[in-house]
């Protein structure tokens, strides 16, 4: 059956029918919906773990136990699980294991342009690479095999064009894998120096035979064209290269893109004239191909950073550009904006009016850098705020500390914030953590997580007491607020600024976009108290605007949180009956 499919979407049917029974991930745009997905067929236990460290050695367990097993992230979050799969790398798989990592070239929900090539190279892992849903699809499945029969697990590489874009998918049924025995094998998976050293040369020969599978498989392919020149490409370039240019020139694709194979890229070459190699982000294959004595024409020609386009392609090539869209000029810009109502804004606010340094994480609360509130000094990665709030306090002896908080949200917490708070316990800093706690996880679409009581199913699931969990870890004040209550949640962080000792606050209120979140009415404005003194602007919400110099309530947007109430000086603002206050 044919069925138009999300990359995403075409991942989990291959996993299906690859018969996986075991996939552990952490969500993260745009891997996110892989597991989702997968999520919908009762054959495959699925979970969000609490990071993808965890994901994946609860993956790599799984396959273990004799069961094809899977584990998805997003480029950032392979780092975080670096640690399990260089050494997994060594001791192999008993049932397949494949690993799903999605870059985001262009950097549209990440904080850096990483390319995952560079962990598949240094890992030693064989690296697949899909260029559209049906790839998507069969290429799992073949990862399986892949996986099994040469004793590794294996990297599918996505991106956000491939993970979120659709095509056409003919689809089979799930083949049911008989579970492979456990056997004890100590100097198989027991990577003690004296096992790996052993271990070590398997990987090189694998590598080796790789190669050597690598030169004659079904990932790569020739696309012999009618001109004289010739394109190595794989993925989502692969695509621009074929709107571009069709039959005219002759296609390298690559779908194995670790390892490189080395005599097909010779023949190759030698079969054009010119060779151009056009890849996204760093020239993994073109320094292959250069390493093999081709000259070849690549990032001296097209560029390190952003994701192409056929656009580009043609541009970079001498060929007329025909731009699939024409941009429409002196439209305003729209950047994104924390939504009207959510429970961030009266915290952030809180911290931009009081003047406080404020070291942030990842999440959707990373939004209040931008101004209004203008409330947001750094972001690098998931927990960092937690870990750097007390360098930076430790640094200035903690002088900072009056005048300087973390922010992290519940999931993040969870995820890396919990040891850098147990660093703040155990080395004594007095620094002030809040934790955002919106009962959800929010940027990447609602995720449950281990602090809201369910799991990716919807079930009742365990449910972590973060008061408790931050008391357990040896900080003795804790307290919650509820950030609507904006003389509640200033007064609860400039006394937790002045303790002596560190102090976690848990800014609580679910995320307004929950289904079970009840929306109150909107909250209206008399014109006749207003004097235009725009002080309800400072909370940028986007159902305030201003009007002949008056404020103004979008009724379509006002959730009726009341935030905006307690701004107004002049009681302009008023709150319908049973609204908040």
């Amino acid at each position: 059956m044919k069925e138009l499919m999300l990359g995403n979407k075409a991942v989990a049917r291959g996993l299906y029918e690859a018969g996986v029974c075991v996939a552990s991930s952490y969500p993260g745009t745009p891997s996110t919906e892989t597991t989702e997905e997968a999520a919908k067929y009762p054959e495959i236990y699925c979970e969000w773990a609490p990071n993808e460290k965890v994901a994946l050695e609860t993956a790599y367990g799984a396959c273990l136990a004799g069961r094809r097993s899977y584990c998805a992230m997003k480029h950032v979050g392979l780092n975080v699980a670096a640690d399990p799969l260089y050494t997994i790398s060594y001791t192999g798989v008993n049932a397949g294991l494949v690993i799903a990592v999605a870059d985001d070239p262009g950097m549209h929900s990440s904080q850096n342009e990483q390319d995952s090539r560079h962990h598949a190279i240094a890992s030693k892992l064989p690296m697949v690479e899909p260029a559209d849903s049906e790839e998507a699809y069969s290429y799992v499945k073949k990862a399986y095999e892949l996986s099994e029969e040469y004793d590794t697990p294996v990297l599918l590489r996505l991106c956000t064009r491939i993970a979120h874009c659709q095509s056409s998918v003919e689809t089979g049924e799930r083949e049911e894998i008989p579970p492979r025995p456990y056997v004890k094998d100590a100097g198989k998976y027991v990577m003690v120096p004296a096992n790996a050293r052993k271990r070590h040369p398997f990987v090189e020969e694998r590598t080796k035979k790789l190669i050597g599978y690598a030169e004659n498989c079904e990932f790569n392919r020739v696309e012999k064209g009618k001109g004289n020149i010739g394109v190595i490409t794989s993925g989502t370039c692969y695509q621009y290269v074929k709107e571009v240019f069709g039959d005219d020139v002759s296609v390298l694709k690559l779908g194995l893109v670790n390892p490189l194979p080395v005599k097909l890229i010779r023949d190759f070459a030698g079969s054009v004239e010119k060779v151009f190699v056009i890849e996204e982000l760093d020239p993994v294959i073109e320094n292959h191909v250069r390493a093999l004595g081709i000259e070849v024409t690549g990032k001296d020609l097209f560029p390190l950073v952003d994701e192409f386009s056929q656009t580009l392609v043609a541009e970079k090539m001498g060929c007329e550009a025909t731009p699939s869209c024409k941009a429409i000029e002196g439209l305003p810009g729209r950047p994104p904006a924390l939504c009207p109502g959510c429970p961030h804004r009266g915290l952030f606010y809180t911290l931009s009016k009081n003047k406080l340094r404020v070291l942030g994480d990842i999440g959707c609360y990373t939004l209040s850098s931008a101004p209004p509130l203008s409330a947001m000094d750094t972001t690098e990665c998931m927990g960092a705020s937690v870990s750097s709030i007390h360098g930076f306090n430790k640094a200035t002896d903690n002088e900072s500390s009056h005048d300087t908080v973390a922010v992290i949200g519940d999931s993040t917490f969870m995820h890396s914030g919990m040891t850098g708070l147990a660093n703040i316990a155990y080395n004594r800093s007095n620094s002030t953590v809040i934790i955002l706690d919106n009962s959800i996880t929010g940027m990447t679409g609602h995720q449950q997580n281990p602090t809201t009581g369910f799991n990716l199913r919807g079930e009742p699931a365990g449910k972590i007491d973060l008061e408790a969990l931050c008391r357990a870890m040896g900080i003795n004040r804790v307290r919650v607020v509820d950030p609507y209550d904006l003389t509640a949640t200033e007064n609860a962080v400039l006394e937790e600024l002045k303790a002596d000792e560190p102090s976690v606050i848990i800014s609580r209120r679910p995320c307004v976009l929950l289904k079970q979140v009840k929306h109150l009415p909107p909250v209206s404005i008399d014109p006749e108290k207003c004097r235009g003194c725009r002080s309800c602007m400072r909370i940028g919400c986007p159902a305030i605007s201003f009007r002949d110099g008056k404020a103004s309530i979008d009724s379509t947007l006002c959730v009726g949180c009341g935030v905006c109430t307690q701004l107004c000086r002049f009681d302009a603002f008023s709150v319908p009956e049973g609204g908040r206050g």
